[in-house]
């Protein structure tokens, strides 16, 4: 088996004439973009808009040097993310497109349309057949699945319960409309320690399901519970919690079948950019950013989207973590920094199921550019 071949580029210019934005359209000329796309191919940008209060997503001067990247291929971009499941700024369209707006995603930005890609309360997908362990068929929004091709633009990150978000939880959750979110998340269940409940309620109030009911304390109803961790992610007790080993890995499987199913259709029409920058130990679904764990360490581009998390996995353990931020452990070079913030997660898992069932290679050359 041939390595895959991830392209990088660090933050240190080297050249005043290449700013990041120039570095970025170099990377994508290296990757083969131009290769990916045909005159007039719809091309999609898959990124992550940011929750209103989160102001750590990527920043809209760079996607709009992708968007003129692929007008030089003679692509036609647009670009595009789904509504999610839980209640907040981007549960239907019309709220998603005011929060792109309003963080800057405007056509006046970013020269090309916006297209919540799963219709204007996420009910415009398609069911997409694999051949899976947990999925047989995947429901992937209508507007990625009928792109000609696709670009994802990933801000690399930590995660409650993923362990950490890049490419592939860029393709699975991001692709999927909300019941495709709620099929990942399907037998994760909440967990209340009542020696930690004090019974003030704010659960209840973040669940988007109503699935949390109270007594003198929390009680989760595990019958509509889809596991979303709206509720882990706000408890100020920290007495919400899963079954760690028991659900994890099972979900991690699942994410790995719907990123599967997102780039069917699509063989050599995918390019992944993964921005290793202001890498917080959060996901930009949360209305907040906290400080990065580590030092800004600069931009990856691939083809193959399970190469590219293991190298932005690699080159972020390599660093040295910021002691004054939420790693609590694992601050030396070489140990690994998202368990140093949720320890109860291998979210490196991910890339061994996701290689398993044909989706990319863990083994990659990094070529510096």
């Amino acid at each position: 088996m041939t390595n895959s071949i991830v392209f990088f580029s660090g933050m240190r210019i080297k050249n005043p004439e290449e700013n990041n934005s120039v570095r970025i359209q170099n990377l994508c000329k290296r990757a083969g973009l131009s290769g990916m796309i045909q005159e007039g191919d719809l091309t999609a940008i898959k990124l992550h808009f940011g929750e209103i209060g989160n102001d750590t997503y990527i920043r809209p001067v760079f996607v709009r040097a992708v968007v003129e990247e692929i007008r030089n291929c003679l692509g036609k971009p647009f670009l595009t993310d789904t509504n999610t499941m839980y209640v907040g700024s981007r549960h239907n369209a019309a709220d998603h497109l005011s929060t792109a707006i309003r963080h800057g995603f405007a056509y006046a930005v970013v020269d090309c349309p916006v297209i919540i890609a799963d219709g204007l309360k996420g009910n415009n997908y398609r069911e997409v057949p694999i051949d899976g362990k947990h999925f047989k068929t995947v429901k992937i929004a209508q507007d990625i699945a009928d792109a000609d091709v696709m670009v994802v633009m990933s801000h690399v990150k930590g995660h409650a319960l993923a362990g950490f978000g890049g490419a592939i939880k860029n393709l699975a959750m991001g692709c999927a409309p909300p019941v495709g979110k709620r099929d990942q998340h399907q037998g994760m269940q909440a967990e209340i320690d009542e020696s930690r409940c004090v019974g003030c309620g704010y659960c209840v109030t973040q669940c988007p399901f109503n699935a949390i009911r109270m007594g003198k304390k929390a009680v989760v109803d595990r019958s509509v519970c889809y596991g979303c961790s709206a509720c882990l992610q706000v408890c100020p007790e920290k007495a919400i919690s899963f079954n760690w080993q028991r659900d994890v890995p099972r979900f991690l499987e699942r994410m790995g079948e719907y990123a599967l199913g997102a780039v069917a259709g699509k063989p050599d029409k995918i390019l992944y950019i993964s921005f290793l920058m202001d890498i917080t130990p959060d996901c930009d679904c949360v209305p907040w950013s906290d400080m990065p764990i580590v030092p800004d360490i600069g931009f990856l581009v691939s083809s193959d989207p399970v190469a590219i998390d293991a190298a932005a996995l690699n080159l972020i353990n390599r660093e040295q973590g910021l002691t004054c931020s939420s790693l609590h452990c694992h601050h030396g070079p070489g140990e690994d920094k998202f368990t140093g913030v949720w320890d109860y997660v291998n979210g490196a898992y991910i890339l061994e199921y996701a290689e398993k069932i044909g989706l990319g290679s863990r083994t990659y050359e990094l070529i510096e550019v």
